[in-house]
């Protein structure tokens, strides 16, 4: 469906404000409403796969689902349900550009009567923030997952996303910050975490076979069992630690093992060979197998008996923990960044609800005790377990469940014009 302009353009905000009251004469409920977002582009990526995602809920929702970017391979997945995309430069800092997509937003909001602009990156909600500052329209915002160091540009360039109406976050730890750095109330953010591909990581897709092969070309014999630690071979990454928790966890008779470490080795070259040279010193380099990259991590995945992910700085984001859950297996992870809130463990937790073992980064003996723990789980105990996990991956992070969150979001904040 092609995007009208209206004619009669609205007056040209001058600055970043706060978003005044909407009018009182837009929808009730998201059924009639017009959303719209902003992204970088229709790429399939994280945030282009979320967009897609909420404008077919909102489209479920008889809602209208507009999206502005750049283009991408998910512009004809998008069309393909009865979605809108306008192309548009929105990643940009550019003061000219900025202008630009500000007067062509309040065409938009005039002509279209859009009710809430949903900005995914920083660029954007300026540019959202500038077109409705004196329209009677939300701005809803989403932080990324890491917030960048904190210096006086980039403060400056992120600020935008705190002006929201409402204010996603992807995690409490990230809203913690983002609170302390911007002073956001509390009360405009809601903490949505990221989606994961609940559909590809399902342990329903993936066949005894494919596990076997995979295993073979691991060089993994077929009594032992597997901990498998996925991520990129870096030292925040804590592979080191898991080679130390390794020895300790042979000498304690956990010898049948296979540490896994699947993920980019080439980046770091000399960090290889540190995990290479610390294992042979520690008499357990038959047991390691550095595999690099691996093009299929559902089976990766489920060929574990435990997923471990020793980080010792926040990780870009806690997908690596939330895929393994998705395939019903333990996880062994860290008290740093979003972590621990993607696993279910005690105190957090009971201990019936867990799903994993959290322990502090770079301690050796609690990541090994805890790897000893999940390994030591009997078939009932860890039948269960998976199945947990599988549903609280499914609950926290399926693209839908996340798409609802979301829609949550916007039906509240129309809600107010009750």
């Amino acid at each position: 469906m092609a995007i009208q302009f209206s004619p009669q353009p609205a007056p040209q905000s001058k600055g970043l404000q706060a978003v005044p009251q909407p009018r009182q004469d837009r929808p009730r409920s998201l059924a009639g409403a017009t959303i719209l977002q902003m992204v970088p582009s229709l790429a399939d990526d994280a945030v282009g796969q979320a967009a897609v995602e909420i404008a077919l809920t909102l489209l479920k929702a008889g809602a209208r689902a507009i999206i502005a970017g750049g283009d991408g391979p998910l512009v004809g997945e998008l069309r393909a349900f009865g979605g809108e995309w306008l192309p548009m430069t929105t990643d940009t800092v550019n003061p000219l550009r900025v202008t630009g997509n500000t007067r062509h937003l309040q065409q938009l909001i005039a002509g279209e009567r859009i009710d809430i602009m949903h900005a995914h990156c920083a660029a954007a909600a300026r540019s959202a923030l500038n077109a409705t500052a004196r329209q009677p329209v939300y701005t809803v915002t989403s932080f990324p997952d890491r917030l960048p160091a904190n210096s006086s540009l980039q403060t400056f360039l992120q600020r935008p996303l705190a002006l929201g109406a409402r204010v996603i976050a992807p995690s409490s730890y990230v809203s913690r910050a983002m609170i302390e750095r911007y002073r956001i109330p509390a009360d405009r953010i809601t903490v949505i975490p990221r989606a994961v591909d609940t559909e590809r990581f399902s342990p329903t897709l993936i066949n005894v076979d494919r596990i076997a092969a995979l295993r073979r070309a691991w060089g993994v014999l077929p009594h032992m069992r597997i901990v498998l630690v996925p991520g990129r071979l870096a030292p925040w990454n804590g592979q080191m630690v898991m080679v130390d928790a390794a020895r300790l966890m042979v000498a304690n008779g956990s010898r049948n093992v296979a540490f896994v470490f699947v993920g980019d080795d080439r980046a770091n070259p000399a960090y290889r060979h540190s995990l290479i040279k610390r294992a042979r010193e520690h008499g357990i380099d038959t047991l390691l197998r550095i595999v690099g990259h691996c093009l299929d991590m559902p089976t990766a995945l489920a060929a574990a008996d435990v997923v471990v992910v020793p980080s010792l700085e926040a990780p870009l984001t806690g997908r690596a923990a939330a895929e393994a859950q998705a395939m019903g297996r333990p996880v062994v992870t860290t008290t740093v960044g979003a972590l621990p809130e993607n696993v279910l463990a005690p105190p957090r937790m009971r201990e019936d609800l867990r799903t994993g073992w959290i322990v502090r980064p770079g301690n050796a003996n609690e990541l090994a005790r805890a790897t000893v723990a999940a390994l030591a789980l009997d078939a009932t105990t860890a039948e269960a377990l998976g199945a947990r996990a599988r549903q609280f991956a499914e609950f926290m992070f399926s693209p839908s469940s996340v798409a609802e969150a979301i829609r949550g979001v916007y039906t509240s904040l129309l809600a107010r014009d009750r």
